[in-house]
């Protein structure tokens, strides 16, 4: 345990050194190992907080840069390529917490995370009529090593989000959209939803892969004052296609992100709220900026239309990036939130009628559709998921429960963007409140609704479902 093996020469002892000094004023260790600066090799194990207390090879190294890094290899293993690694932030004063090479993941955050299932199943129900659903929103994938705001953090939490695939936990998992940032140039962008979407799709669980408002990269058109960075359908084209491919999931077209999972008499439907039309003006720049945007078009509230009108026996949760309306059922998107409302609560009323859109509202988002929900019988929606507000919420309107998620992506206390609801958490790097992922445990048979939390997140949220 902690025994020296050999180190070099005087300098990098006093280097050691100075590093020690600096680890210990500035921060609180997450690791005993923490205190390893001097190059050289060492043996460590459980009591160095190993991962689950295995005996390792301790390699300390300096890079042509002069900053200092830690690699873990089993003793165990021939092989001289380390397991874990990670290097010296000097920003946080520290050693960052050791990644998994194969899978990006942190294995703090793995016992964490072990943790936390084993948590949920001892307070939930899996069978008939009860399922786990993972929920993981805003995590703002950007090219940058940040240390408490948006960059890198925002893949990581989610390949240590699917880490739960792997835990027989989940029935079903959603990302409520802004995947990325979109504050990156176009093709940098396009890479981070590549990488992204490898990171969250699952071969175990189905998935579904919402869009949202920051997805269509505007963010970065908007200051750079340039033409579209990204070409039409460009998300669509990264993300949709592995969604829409999976056996079990259902949908009328391929278009619009709307699809759904049938679990006994459970539906689980996603909606876009960043429906929004792809217009550019004479010097290729963007008229609607999706960032702003949000709104829910014809084509899709026709397919939502087809979908509930053979929703007969069938209890029902939306999901979708933004909330279509506030907690005092106002209109929440910039067009057509309420009128998407009204239609859930037309369904769950049994009636028939013509949505239709103000006087106000451009072309390109007017409404006109017919419905005709007296047909339908033993059905009702009782929930809608969504993020996009960084902060969690909850209300109920018309008898419709809505739940909204905090965002996963770190928010230091230091940013204008950052809301109150996580400058009070005061969230940290490498601390579990870095992160925030969610399990909602939904029991028909029970009536109620657990949302469990981890990270930046409540441990445990409860809701009644009541049809009238």
């Amino acid at each position: 345990m902690g025994i020296f093996k050999y180190a070099h020469g005087v300098f990098d002892r006093v280097v050691g050194a100075r590093h020690r000094a600096g680890i210990a004023k500035q921060s609180v260790l997450i690791d005993p190992m923490q205190q390893y600066t001097t190059i050289g090799d060492y043996h460590v194990d459980a009591a160095d907080g190993t991962p689950n207390g295995g005996d390792y090879v301790l390699t300390v190294y300096q890079d042509d840069k002069g900053v200092l890094h830690q690699a873990l290899s089993p003793e165990s293993t021939q092989r001289l390529a380390p397991e874990y690694v990670r290097k010296f932030n000097s920003d946080l004063g520290r050693f960052r917490a050791f990644k998994n090479k194969a899978t990006g993941r942190r294995y703090l955050a793995e016992q964490y995370l072990d943790n936390f299932a084993n948590n949920v199943k001892a307070h939930t129900r899996r069978g008939h009529n009860a399922i786990n659903i993972g929920i993981i929103s805003d995590t703002h994938f950007k090219d940058k090593n940040a240390s408490d705001f948006y960059g890198w953090n925002g893949l990581t939490h989610v390949r240590e989000f699917s880490y739960l695939d792997d835990l027989d936990l989940l029935d079903l998992k959603a990302h409520l959209g802004d995947w990325i940032d979109g504050s990156d140039a176009g093709l940098i962008g396009e890479n981070e939803l590549h990488k992204i979407a490898r990171a969250f799709k699952s071969e175990q669980v189905p998935f579904l892969m919402l869009k949202g408002n920051h997805d269509e990269n505007d963010k970065f058109d908007e200051h750079h004052d340039l033409s579209a960075s990204f070409p039409e359908n460009e998300f669509e084209h990264i993300m949709w296609p592995a969604m829409y491919d999976q056996p079990k999931v259902q949908y009328v077209s391929r278009q619009h992100g709307v699809c759904y999972f049938d679990f006994d008499d459970l539906r689980i439907i996603s909606l876009n709220t960043s429906d929004v039309p792809y217009v550019v003006n004479s010097q290729r720049q963007k008229i609607y900026d999706a960032k702003l945007t949000l709104a829910v078009r014809e084509d899709q509230v026709e397919e939502l239309i087809e979908i509930l009108e053979q929703s007969a026996g069938k209890q029902i949760i939306l999901m979708s990036h933004g909330n279509p309306i506030n907690r005092k059922g106002g209109n929440a998107l910039k067009y057509n939130g309420r009128s998407l409302h009204e239609l859930l609560v037309a369904f769950n009323q049994r009636e028939r009628g013509r949505m239709y859109s103000g006087s106000g509202v451009p072309p390109e988002f007017r409404l006109s559709n017919d419905f005709d929900f007296t047909q339908i019988e033993n059905a009702h929606v009782i929930a809608y998921f969504c993020g996009h507000r960084h902060r969690e919420d909850q209300f109920r309107i018309n008898g419709i429960q809505y739940i909204l998620f905090n965002c996963s992506a770190l928010m230091g206390p230091g940013y204008s963007l950052t809301t109150q609801y996580n400058k009070a958490l005061n969230r940290k790097m490498d601390q579990p409140n870095e992160a925030a992922g969610y399990v909602v445990n939904v029991d028909l048979a029970r009536g109620q609704i657990q949302v469990f939390g981890y990270g930046a997140a409540s441990p445990k949220r409860v809701y009644f479902i009541k049809n009238p």
